[in-house]
Formats: C-alpha cells, structure tokens, sequence
C-alpha cells in the first residue's frame, strides 16, 4: 500500500501542475456566470467525469489513435492552440446574448461547454495528453522494478480519479467566488480569461511550430 501511496502521489505532482484546476476554475466562472446553481454543478460534474474519461482514453489508447490517425503531438499542440485561441477570441469579444432562464434549452446546450472547453483543452489539454501518452510508453519499462506489476496496473486509473475529484471540488466551490465578485466582476473575469487564453492559444501553436521544425533539422 505504500508503493501504492507512493505511485499516487508522484503521478499527481506530474499531472496536476499541467491540468492546473485553478486555471479551469477561471474559465469555469467566466463561462457560467449567468446560470442557475443546479447547472453548474452539472457542468462541474460533467467537466470532472470528461477529464476522467479523456485521460484514460489516452492512456490505453491515446497513442495508437495518434499513430493511427498520423497525427504528431506538435500537430496536437497546434490544433490545440487554435481551439484554445478561437475560445479566448469569444470570451473576449463576447456577443450579446438574452438572459438565459433556468431549464430552458439555451442553458441545456450550455452544458457543452463541460467538454470543450472546461475539459478539454482547459485541463487535460495537449501538455497533459503528451504528458500521459509519454507516460504509458514507458512506465512498463522504466517502473517495472521499482514498482509491483499490480501497481502499475492499478495506479493511472486512481490517479485520473483523483485528478477528477480535485477539478470537480474546486468547480464546486466557485460558488463562493461567483457570490463574492458579482457579475461585473465575473465580466472582467470572463474578458481577461479570453485574452489569457488567446495568448496561451497562439504559444501553444509557436511551441507546435518550433517542435515542427526541430524535427525537421533533426
């Protein structure tokens, strides 16, 4: 159980500075501000359980999808940085919109946003994704004597758990916040949320780029 507790720890000091709920929470408020308490939490479960399923998916089979697709992790940086950018365009220069009222199918829609962009590309975004795939191309290898083949087989799903569990508290609690800075206060969060994400948008693409032509010379 210690070598468990061991596996557990050392995988969420990997993944939690590169899915950075605090980032997420962010976004969550701006993208929320205007909906009922019950469909944001919603969203926060939706978003937690998206997070979950996306990094398993690319755990087991992230790789071979890539491979299969011919798709390279700068081309995944790039694509991400353009969906990132496009998000952040949005938030920043939002259109105006009717006020949503509880239940109706505008809210419902809203729900969408759990995926993209609350889980991904906001938490198990490309760095994330190229953080797990590298992981299970080698943990056999590189952990098979120090850890027991139990472990091993064990550890990524907790571990994406509790990745899971952690966005879904801090969603949850930004209840508090929304209380406390109000809706111009979400606004200004919102607005600078989509500059934030624009900037992260286009570095994602120039570091995409710069791992397109690193290969290239290589």
């Amino acid at each position: 159980m210690i070598d468990l507790m061991k596996a557990l720890g050392l995988g969420l000091v990997v993944l939690l500075p590169l899915a950075n709920p605090l980032t997420t929470v962010a976004l969550f408020l701006a993208l929320t501000g205007g909906m009922s308490v019950a469909m944001r939490n919603r969203i926060a479960f939706l978003a937690s359980m998206n997070v979950f399923i996306i990094m398993m998916v690319t755990y087991y089979a992230g790789q071979l999808v890539m491979n299969t697709f011919g798709i390279s992790i700068p081309g995944l940086r790039i694509a991400g940085g353009l969906i990132v950018a496009f998000i952040g365009f949005r938030m920043l220069f939002p259109q105006p919109t009717r006020p949503v009222s509880p239940g109706s199918d505008a809210e419902t829609a809203d729900t969408g946003i759990a995926f993209v962009p609350l889980a991904m590309p906001s938490t198990a975004g490309p760095g994330t994704i190229a953080m797990i795939i590298s992981s299970a191309s080698t943990s056999a290898a590189r952990h098979g004597a120090e850890y027991a083949p139990w472990i091993i087989l064990v550890a990524p799903p907790l571990i994406f758990l509790l990745v899971g569990l952690i966005l879904w508290l801090s969603l949850r609690s930004s209840g508090t916040i929304m209380r406390l800075v109000g809706t111009g206060g979400i606004d200004a969060i919102s607005r600078l949320m989509g500059f934030l994400l624009v900037c992260t948008g286009v570095q994602f693409i120039i570091n995409g780029t710069l791992e397109l032509v690193s290969l290239g010379q290589g």
